[in-house]
C-alpha cells in the first residue's frame, strides 16, 4: 500500500525533529491557489518561536530533498500550532485535557452549533467538555472542528 505525502514526510523527518527537542504537531500538504504547500507544525514545552522554526526548517530541508516525497515544486513552511490550535487527532485531544476548547458541531445541540468549556475527557471517540453548568459528551464524529481557545487566567 502506498503511503500518502503526510505519512511519508512525517516518517522521514520525525527522528531529526525529535533529536532537536521538538514534537511534530501536524503535517499538512495542500494546494493554495496555484501553489502547493507542505506545512510542518512543531511544538515543544514552553512554546515555539521563529528561531525554532528556522532551526527545524534548515534541518529537514536536506532530508526532504533526499527522500523527494513530492513531485514538482512546493513551498516548505515550518510553524507553531499557535495558542489557539485545532485538535484533529486523538494525541492532540489527549494532550489538551484541562484546556479551554470550542467544539463546533455539524448539527445544533440545545439551539447552538458551538460548545465552549474545559476539555475534561476523551474516551472511545467521545469528547467531554465542562461548561459553566454541566459536562457535555459529544461523539467526535459530530464535531466539525475542535480547537483550543485563548483565555486570560
Amino acid at each position: 500500500m502506498k503511503k500518502n505525502v503526510r505519512d511519508t514526510v512525517r516518517e522521514a523527518i520525525e527522528p531529526t525533529v525529535t533529536e532537536l527537542g521538538y514534537r511534530i504537531w501536524d503535517v499538512t500538504y495542500s494546494k493554495i491557489g496555484a501553489d502547493y504547500h507542505l506545512e510542518i507544525t512543531i511544538d515543544k514545552d514552553g512554546g515555539i518561536n521563529i528561531d525554532d522554526c528556522e532551526r527545524v526548517h534548515r534541518a529537514i530541508d536536506p532530508i526532504l530533498d533526499e527522500c523527494d516525497p513530492i513531485e514538482g515544486f512546493y513551498y516548505l513552511e515550518v510553524s507553531s500550532p499557535g495558542i489557539e490550535r485545532e485538535l484533529r487527532t486523538e494525541e492532540h485531544i489527549l494532550s489538551s485535557l484541562g484546556v479551554a476548547v470550542e467544539a463546533r458541531l455539524f448539527v445544533a445541540r440545545d439551539g447552538s452549533k458551538s460548545v465552549v468549556g474545559e476539555l475534561v475527557g476523551y474516551s472511545d471517540g467521545v469528547v467531554t467538555i465542562k461548561d459553566a453548568d454541566r459536562e457535555i459528551s459529544i461523539p467526535k464524529n459530530e464535531i466539525s472542528k475542535l480547537s483550543t481557545v485563548y483565555t486570560e487566567d
